[in-house]
């Protein structure tokens, strides 16, 4: 095996754990008040967490927790208010939590695109069984179609940006590896296409004498 497909077997995971590691999180050394709720949110680059407490009569009082910050100074609904406005308390508030950003963990609309990245990634990973299947049925034997591998390698391409923003280490290794392998098998079926292209030119182009003399004597 040439030292291509390895290197890059090795590469790739290292750069998928080098944008892992290199990505903010919503993470925070502070031990949370108790009772408290939490909602992730996004500030410049860095990810951190706003702690909602309501007391006794339902007044709420909020943190910000960013990572690697000093104890963050307790603020009451008016003080919150005026620094990251009226919207935002009124949605900490009123307890209407999204179902759907829970049930995605993800928490804005925006994120709905990695959201759609990675479903579309699956679904597109998991329909070439579905294909792989087909034509083995149809051929009465077990075939893999290039096909195959070409759907195995977008699904897996997809699949690898979204574990990259989820920052999900085991899904990435497991697609890191599998991007390599489908690009090689392709290329190596476009290899073997391109010989076998050429043997029946070369074939062609091979004249045995004797049978040339033959066909003379007939003419």
């Amino acid at each position: 095996m040439k030292p291509g497909p390895i290197i890059a077997m090795i590469l790739l995971p290292l750069l998928g754990l080098w944008l892992v590691w290199h990505r903010p999180g919503p993470m925070s050394e502070i031990a949370l008040r108790p009772n408290a709720e939490v909602h992730q949110v996004r500030i410049g680059q860095s990810k951190g967490l706003i702690e909602v407490v309501a007391d006794e009569q339902g007044q709420h009082s909020f943190r910000v927790l960013m990572p690697g910050s000093e104890e963050p100074p307790v603020l009451n609904e008016y003080a919150f208010g005026r620094l990251f406005g009226r919207d935002l308390l009124q949605r900490l508030t009123s307890g209407g939590e999204n179902a759907l950003f829970r049930l995605l963990n993800i928490t804005s609309w925006a994120s709905m695109v990695w959201i759609v990245i990675g479903f579309g990634g699956q679904a597109v990973f998991m329909s070439r069984f579905l294909i792989q299947w087909m034509v083995s049925e149809r051929k009465q034997e077990s075939v893999i179609p290039t096909a195959f591998w070409w759907i195995s390698l977008i699904g897996a391409v997809f699949l690898f940006a979204y574990f990259v923003w989820r920052r999900d280490i085991i899904g990435l290794l497991g697609q890191s590896t599998g991007v390599v392998i489908y690009a090689r098998n392709l290329r190596l079926i476009h290899k073997q296409k391109r010989r076998a292209a050429r043997e029946p030119s070369e074939a062609d182009s091979e004249i045995d004498p004797e049978t040339d003399a033959e066909r003379e004597r007939i003419g």
